[in-house]
C-alpha cells in the first residue's frame, strides 16, 4: 500500500509506561536498573529525550513509551565553570535561577531555565567559595554551619542570587519536581 498526502500516520500503538527501570544519581549518572550506563549511544539517547510531564515527573521519550526516572537529587546535575557558566549532567547549558536552597546535608539545589536542579557535589568546594555576605565578604566558617541547621540569619548570596535554607524532604516540593515518579491518570 503506497501513502499520499492525504492519507493518515497511524496511532501509536498503547504502551504502558516503565517504573522502576531508570535512575539519575547526585553526580548526573544514568542508571539502568541499578548498574551504570556507559554506552555512548545510549547516553546520547538519553540525554536527547529526557524531560518532564505536567506533574513534576522526569521521564525518557522512548518512541511511544514513557520511561519514568527515579532521582536522587534532582532533574538536572550542575558542573560549576569558570565564568559562572553552569553545564548540565547532559553537557546542556544552563542558567541559574532563585530559588537557591541548600538543605541539612549541604546538597545546593536551584531552579534554571531547564528546570529544577542541584550542584554536583564534586563542585562544593567551589560554590563555598563563591558565597558572599551582605557585605561582599565570602561566608565564615560559622555562619555555614547555621545555614545547614537552618538557623542562619545572616544573608548569603551566590552569584547575585539570595541563598536559603530548605530541609531535602522540602526541596522537590519547592522546586516542583518528583524524585520518585508518581503515576498519573
Amino acid at each position: 500500500m503506497t501513502h499520499t498526502s492525504t492519507d493518515t500516520l497511524p496511532d501509536w500503538p498503547n504502551v504502558p509506561a516503565c517504573y522502576g527501570w531508570l535512575s539519575l544519581d547526585a553526580r548526573g549518572g544514568w542508571r539502568l536498573k541499578g548498574e551504570r550506563v556507559e554506552h555512548g549511544g545510549l547516553l546520547g539517547f538519553l540525554n536527547a529525550n529526557y524531560g518532564s510531564d505536567e506533574s513534576g515527573n522526569w521521564l525518557v521519550h522512548n518512541g511511544p513509551q514513557r520511561v519514568f526516572v527515579e532521582l536522587e537529587a534532582a532533574p538536572w546535575i550542575l558542573r560549576l565553570l569558570p565564568d559562572d557558566v553552569l553545564l548540565t549532567h547532559s553537557g546542556r547549558p544552563a542558567m541559574a535561577d532563585s530559588p537557591v536552597l541548600v538543605d541539612e546535608n549541604g546538597r545546593v539545589s536551584l531552579k534554571t531555565d531547564l528546570g529544577p536542579a542541584a550542584i554536583d557535589d564534586r563542585d562544593l568546594a567551589i560554590f563555598l567559595a563563591e558565597l558572599k555576605d551582605e557585605h561582599g565578604h565570602g561566608a565564615d566558617e560559622r555562619t555555614l554551619i547555621t545555614l545547614l541547621e537552618g538557623k542562619s540569619t545572616t544573608p548569603l548570596r551566590w552569584r547575585g542570587l539570595t541563598l536559603g535554607f530548605a530541609p531535602g524532604s522540602e526541596t522537590p516540593g519547592q522546586l516542583g519536581f518528583h524524585r520518585k515518579p508518581v503515576a498519573t491518570a
